[in-house]
């Protein structure tokens, strides 16, 4: 029995899950989520709790098992806290505002560089507009976006100058030696 599969996902009040034809929708205080899981898995509401049952011991059973419990987990979790993801833009001159769903940044292009942001995330940008926290109730769709965002100008390894995850370590490597 898989050890994550078996442990049963509790219901804070406040949220409703419904289960219909291979779809579950969760709805709190945050917000709402839904998301289609595998039809092999069965999955029971009951009381303030519940549970992902395996039909047989096959290996895609027991693999799929975890992961849908983890799903549910997830879902319930994002629309009772939600979840965040911290961002820090590190260079001169390197910057972010918030306009609307769009953040505009600085990043030392010859242009500004635009990103609209996707339904369901929002962002907060600090008074100095160097950090950056992106909120959500997805928390995939929340790590997809900040590590669309990182791309837009990755931490590069001599100077720093980027844009990084707020607990990410930057190695950093040493530069040109002056001739002897």
């Amino acid at each position: 029995m898989s050890r994550v599969g078996k442990l049963p996902v509790k219901i804070p009040e406040k949220v409703k899950v419904s289960i219909t034809d291979g779809d579950i929708k969760v709805e709190g205080p945050k917000g709402k989520m839904h998301f289609p899981f595998n039809p092999k898995m069965k999955i029971e509401v009951a009381g303030a709790e519940i549970r992902v049952i395996r039909p047989d011991e096959s290996r895609e059973a027991r693999g799929l098992h975890g992961l849908t419990r983890t799903l549910v987990k997830n879902a319930v979790e994002g629309v009772t806290k939600g979840y965040e993801r911290a961002l820090e833009i590190n260079g001169v001159g390197f910057k972010a505002e918030l306009k609307g769903k769009d953040l505009h940044f600085t990043l030392g292009y010859s242009h500004p560089v635009v990103f609209r942001l996707p339904e369901g995330v929002t962002a907060e940008v600090d008074a100095k507009q160097t950090r950056l926290a992106v909120r959500g109730v997805d928390k995939h769709l929340l790590g997809l976006t900040a590590a669309k965002i990182r791309a837009l100008r990755a931490p590069e390894p001599y100077k720093g100058k980027g844009i990084k995850y707020a607990e990410e370590k930057i190695r950093r490597k040493e530069g040109k030696t002056g001739a002897a």
